[in-house]
């Protein structure tokens, strides 16, 4: 029998040069969705294929071409949330972070910074010998996973998989 209480940890504080810092630390982890298609298109997700071999025109960044949603992401992301005690989130949605990455060729990641899908949760973490720790949940957002850059394969040069590019990710943080 576990004891559920959940009590506010007492701050770590370390000593600083000037002032004491607080010692916050949540996680932030990021979770490929097991799903065939990519988050926005429809290219596949399968691992090990050949370089940008799984590439379709909207994870390309190709002009005019829009992203479509899969739907089977927002499910796995929907689940992924009731298997956390967590709150789903009636309206959620997408927007743009800028980054220039060169194997992000739309120079932005669709992600859901504002208004994620799924809202707070928690889960209950055994630890052993009849102790566990409930973890809190903060929020769990969907947003596309970027290339991959090579370095590795010319001493002159650097080469791009687009491969990786769209494929969905649940980014799942905790509360400190």
């Amino acid at each position: 029998m576990f004891d559920l209480t959940y009590t506010e940890p007492k701050p770590k504080v370390i000593a600083g040069a000037r002032d004491d810092w607080e010692i916050v630390i949540g996680m932030e982890v990021h979770a490929q969705v097991a799903s065939n298609a990519k988050l926005f298109s429809g290219a596949s997700t399968k691992f090990g294929a050949e370089p940008n071999s799984n590439v379709a025109f909207v994870d390309a960044a190709m002009p005019g071409m829009l992203p479509v949603i899969n739907a089977f992401c927002i499910e796995q992301a929907v689940r992924t949330g009731l298997g956390l005690n967590a709150k789903i989130n009636l309206f959620s949605q997408f927007d743009r972070k800028n980054y220039f990455y060169p194997d992000l060729p739309q120079g932005y990641q669709i992600s859901q910074l504002y208004h994620p899908i799924v809202g707070e949760g928690e889960v209950l973490v055994e630890m052993g010998n009849g102790e566990a720790r409930l973890v809190r949940i903060e929020r769990i957002h969907l947003e596309q996973d970027a290339g991959k850059s090579v370095h590795d394969m010319d001493p002159n040069m650097s080469f791009v998989d687009l491969n990786r590019t769209g494929v969905a990710l649940m980014e799942i943080v905790s509360r400190p």
